[in-house]
């Protein structure tokens, strides 16, 4: 496959610097910007695996730290959603005045607490987030924030994942966009069992091309 953009990346947010990965291949339908859950990196093997799965059905990806190394050795910063969610929108904004992506219709897949900054940045940048994706997310986190997202927003929960399915359902009551809650049968938080993250990237994939074709396209 051809790319457009393929590079390790340091994105400037507020006072610091984060690591990146983007990789936009040619003619690329949208670009998806990951929000990776507590503990996890830019390095994560499922987000790695989903980033893949989107870049062989032509959409960009930008995979990316949240929290510099001496940030992420303070385990309370993991879960400052409002941090996360700063850093986020932050590296949005970088990459919509790249050259390289200015026309791309922009997307968010977050997992674990990453779903809850994802959410929150939607809801911060009406109109530049065309859709979001949420993999075992914790958008109760974001609670608040929820009725004002007005992207579409796909929540994937583990069918075994009990406790995050319930709240992932109360997060679904509290949205007023287009939404929508998609069960992984036999699936557990990590999405670990046989071919239960296939299904979780063909469906994120799905999402994205739904929201994401170019404006011309896009109905």
């Amino acid at each position: 496959m051809d790319y457009v953009y393929n590079k390790e990346v340091n994105i400037p947010v507020g006072k610091v610097k984060v690591e990146g990965e983007l990789i936009i291949p040619q003619k690329a339908n949208g670009i998806v910007v990951f929000s990776h859950g507590s503990g996890s990196s830019r390095l994560s093997p499922r987000n790695q695996m989903v980033a893949r799965y989107l870049h062989e059905h032509h959409f960009g990806t930008l995979l990316f730290d949240l929290l510099t190394p001496e940030e992420d050795r303070h385990y309370h910063n993991r879960f400052d959603i409002d941090l996360l969610t700063k850093r986020l929108a932050g590296a949005t904004e970088w990459l919509g005045a790249l050259p390289a992506a200015k026309k791309s219709r922009i997307g968010y897949f977050g997992a674990s607490t990453g779903a809850a900054s994802a959410l929150k940045a939607a809801a911060i940048l009406p109109g530049n987030i065309s859709a979001v994706v949420s993999r075992g997310g914790r958008p109760d986190l974001a609670m608040g924030s929820l009725p004002m997202v007005e992207a579409p927003v796909l929540l994937i929960v583990g069918e075994l994942d009990h406790d995050v399915l319930q709240l992932n359902r109360l997060a679904y009551d509290r949205l007023v966009c287009e939404k929508k809650i998609e069960i992984i049968p036999g699936a557990t938080h990590l999405f670990e069992e046989q071919g239960a993250m296939d299904k979780v990237a063909a469906s994120a994939a799905a999402w994205f091309e739904k929201y994401l074709q170019p404006a011309a396209v896009h109905q």
